[in-house]
């Protein structure tokens, strides 16, 4: 009875450490990921790794991940279908 009982503290005191080590890791990287929107560096892409992060014990973080995901999506095909890359074909006679 007394074992049983130390293992489901053990278990759920390991469960609220590694929750919270997450929390820390992946707050920290998304606050440094927000920093380097006006600082110089890749906040754009630091940003979806710490909710990533976060993502693995919070289910509001992967909510948000996800919206931020189909945005990037509907931006690349944006982006895809203006073509907006190539040059545009040359003209005959003109030049």
């Amino acid at each position: 009875m007394i074992l049983g009982l130390l293992r489901s503290t053990s278990t759920l005191t390991y469960k609220w450490a590694r929750r919270l080590v997450i929390a820390l890791i992946g707050g920290t990287v998304c606050l440094l990921g927000v920093a380097m929107l006006v600082l110089p560096g890749p906040g754009l892409l630091v940003i979806p790794l710490g909710l990533g992060i976060l993502g693995l014990e919070f289910a509001f973080a992967r909510r948000w991940l996800l919206r931020v995901r189909e945005s990037a999506n509907g931006m690349v095909t944006e982006a895809a279908r203006w073509r907006w890359w190539r040059r545009p074909p040359p003209t005959d006679g003109e030049g």
